[in-house]
């Protein structure tokens, strides 16, 4: 009996003090070839460290210069060697027809490391995650960050 809902094939719970634990996090990430293949969901609350683990990520991965939130934009591309990254964030997402006209079914088909912020804000036109990552805010600033695998990628990837 399915329940609508993709099985967790494998999690890691993290704590993160501050936010050289999120940069180490992300560094760890950025190290695994299937990074460059990726689509990597981002869940927790406003303030809770999505984008700036995002911008870690980037940056481990070579991104240089500045590296904006795609609150307003939706999304944002970034050019890597090697491969193509992609940032969303469906914050401010309310038309489906805006994911058809913008293109994001041709971006999500295309190989490449896609990250997505407030995905729930676009329930039904995303594909499954390798990767989701939620990130609560804890007493005294911690971070309890969760990783759930819900692909033999997202697996590698915790690996």
């Amino acid at each position: 009996m399915s329940t609508g809902h993709p099985s967790i094939l494998e999690t890691a719970n993290l704590a993160w003090a501050g936010e050289a634990d999120s940069a180490a996090t992300a560094e760890r990430l950025a190290g695994h070839p299937g990074i460059r293949r990726a689509f990597i969901e981002l869940h927790g609350t406003l303030g809770a460290g999505k984008t700036t683990f995002v911008r870690h990520l980037l940056q481990a991965l070579g991104v240089q210069g500045r590296i904006k939130s795609p609150t307003y934009a939706v999304m944002e591309p970034y050019e890597l060697p090697g491969f193509n990254a992609w940032h969303f964030d469906f914050y401010r997402f309310n038309d489906p027809q805006e994911w058809e006209d913008a293109g994001f079914r041709d971006i999500f088909a295309a190989v490449g490391l896609k990250l997505a912020e407030w995905p729930d804000k676009a329930h039904g036109l995303l594909p499954l995650p390798d990767l989701r990552i939620a990130i609560a805010i804890g007493d005294n600033e911690m971070r309890h960050v969760s990783l759930a695998a819900l692909t033999p990628l997202g697996q590698e990837l915790l690996r």
